[in-house]
């Protein structure tokens, strides 16, 4: 089969797919698209898709549905973002511009998202001046047990306690701890992961393993202590999408609640020549998010807020990432006014 009918065909049960919830057949596909060939060209070409594991039978229906794999090639191949219509970016602007102060424009921002994504809206509101790391502590509680303590410039004390792979002894503890604050003493909380890493990377390989235990502690209490935090709009879609997710929407609602989890996420996802990040299923690294996509971009002077959607992995990709960017791109311009 040729490639550019295989991707169309692709392009045609992903949209179908996302339009109806319902898997969808050959038969189904010559009558709704213009693809030139046969029913029976169209099941050849299904079968390809579906060895390639683009595409995947749910039970014994004789229809397909996309996969993971499927959404990503089709949203790697949507080589613009398409612009908003003339009435949804004449919506967004005067929405937003009708905010009385920087917290009324953020919750409109957020509501506005999720009313034209039907997804769940999610922005990192950064405040003004955020913490640095003021000191860290490690108290060694038993061989294999560590008290990981932060303390933040803005008084904030954060501590959990890890089990490290092997003991450890206190000389080793008190090394790691020397090491690791001279690396990040006076780090916004913000940058600490990125700082971290580095740090790991520079650590004696007798350290490491002990060191990546603490350093993943450390970068999760960060997120705790840190002055962001996140606003929320539409969960409420969520549920209207039940059927969507595999198991249940539980794990997912518990990942919005903990803001630690969507911050760090975010602050992970690197953006695309299209200025857009996508995250699909199995693609995000947190468990409970391994059912549902991302769609994120950043904000602000240097882009380095983030707002977003979480959605089923069922989405319609090309009005989300449009929606997403056209947000961001207004709010950047009310925050720099």
């Amino acid at each position: 089969m040729s490639e550019p009918r295989r991707l169309e065909v692709l392009r045609a049960i992903v949209e179908d797919y996302v339009h109806s919830r319902e898997p969808v057949g050959s038969k189904a596909l010559v009558d709704r698209h213009r693809l030139g060939v046969s029913s029976a060209t169209i099941r050849n070409d299904m079968a390809v898709l579906e060895e390639e594991g683009l595409i995947a039978a749910p039970h014994t229906s004789s229809g397909r549905i996309p996969t993971d794999k499927g959404y990503r090639l089709f949203v790697d191949r949507i080589s613009e973002v398409k612009p908003l219509s003339a009435p949804e970016k004449k919506a967004i602007q005067t929405l937003l511009e009708g905010a009385d102060d920087l917290d009324d424009v953020m919750d409109r921002t957020v509501r506005l998202l999720a009313q034209l994504t039907n997804q769940v809206a999610v922005v990192q509101f950064p405040r003004v001046g955020g913490a640095s790391v003021r000191h860290i502590e490690f108290v060694l509680l038993a061989p294999q047990q560590i008290l990981v303590v932060l303390i933040a410039s803005n008084g904030t004390v954060q501590q959990r306690i890890v089990r490290t792979p092997a003991a450890i002894q206190e000389a080793e503890l008190a090394e790691l701890r020397q090491r690791i604050l001279s690396a990040v003493s006076g780090v916004k909380l913000s940058g600490l992961p990125a700082e971290l890493g580095v740090a790991l990377a520079q650590l004696p390989p007798a350290l490491r393993a002990h060191g990546g235990t603490i350093i993943r502690a450390l970068e999760q209490l960060a997120g705790l202590g840190r002055d962001d935090r996140i606003l929320l709009a539409g969960t409420a879609n969520l549920a209207r999408s039940t059927g969507d997710f595999p198991l249940s929407i539980g794990p997912i609602l518990e990942a919005l609640e903990e803001q630690v989890v969507m911050l760090r996420l975010l602050s992970e996802m690197e953006y695309d020549a299209r200025g857009i990040s996508v995250r699909i299923g199995s693609e995000n690294p947190y468990g409970g998010l391994s059912g549902a996509s991302v769609v994120a971009t950043g904000y602000g002077p240097d882009a380095g807020a983030k707002l977003g959607v979480l959605g089923p992995t069922r989405m319609d990709y090309p009005t989300t990432m449009a929606a997403v960017r056209a947000v961001a791109r207004y709010l950047s311009r009310i925050l720099e006014e």
